[in-house]
């Protein structure tokens, strides 16, 4: 890739993120399919109809190409914006948003198979567990952290330990069915139901934070 940054409108440059795209596709489909060990950078390319040099320039090897695409699987479902605090919208909407979006994405197909995945290579290859570990769950609780620091900093809820209010946040919104789907011995929610679930986790979480002065208001 040129280090120049004058032409952003080069012809090259939207069939580049195409091609990007194209192996973080293939990527995600044949880990979930055949296995990190199974899955090979030469795979990966056979599949995203590019050649294995394209791979190698977007991903410097398969760790990387790996973390990428739990990463990008978490951003389609959770955006970084999701994590922001946009002055004027109320903090119980802003929480809403992030658990509708986490809870869409810890249901998918992709998430559960990839779950499922990590159990049973974890074991065997711990590095592995520790990069999807950091680019999937501790991405998003440290997002949700700082989040929730600057809510305690705004006065809406009173959160002294922000990191541990964002694993509380988490582990509410999994629920049981989400282990039901993770084991296979149940389905996906309705919406209403998975709407249902996710009101009744922000509303405990904001009686459980609700800070003084707002209780005493």
């Amino acid at each position: 890739m040129s280090d120049n940054p004058v032409n952003t409108n080069s012809p090259g440059r939207p069939k580049d993120m195409a091609k990007r795209q194209a192996i973080l596709e293939a990527a995600k489909f044949l880990f979930l399919s055949n296995g990190y060990a199974n899955t090979s950078m030469d795979a990966v390319a056979l599949e995203a109809g590019v050649s294995k040099l394209t791979v190698y320039s977007h991903f410097t090897d398969k760790e990387t190409l790996f973390t990428a695409a739990v990463v990008a699987k978490c951003e389609e479902q959770l955006p970084v914006m999701y994590f922001e605090l946009p002055e004027g919208v109320p903090v119980e909407t802003v929480l809403l948003n992030i658990a509708r979006g986490f809870h869409r994405l810890i249901n998918s197909e992709e998430s559960v198979n990839l779950h499922r995945l990590m159990m049973t290579t974890g074991n065997q290859d711990v590095k592995l567990s520790q990069i999807f570990f950091e680019a999937g769950p501790m991405r998003m609780l440290q997002g949700m952290e700082r989040l929730l620091s600057r809510i305690d900093q705004s006065g809406a809820l009173s959160i002294d330990k922000p990191l541990t209010a964002a694993e509380h946040f988490f582990c509410l919104l999994k629920g049981t069915a989400n282990f039901c789907l993770l084991y296979g011995c149940g389905g996906q929610l309705s919406e209403e139901a998975a709407e249902a679930h996710v009101h009744d986790v922000v509303g405990l979480f904001m009686r459980a934070y609700r800070s003084e002065a707002a209780v005493s208001g």
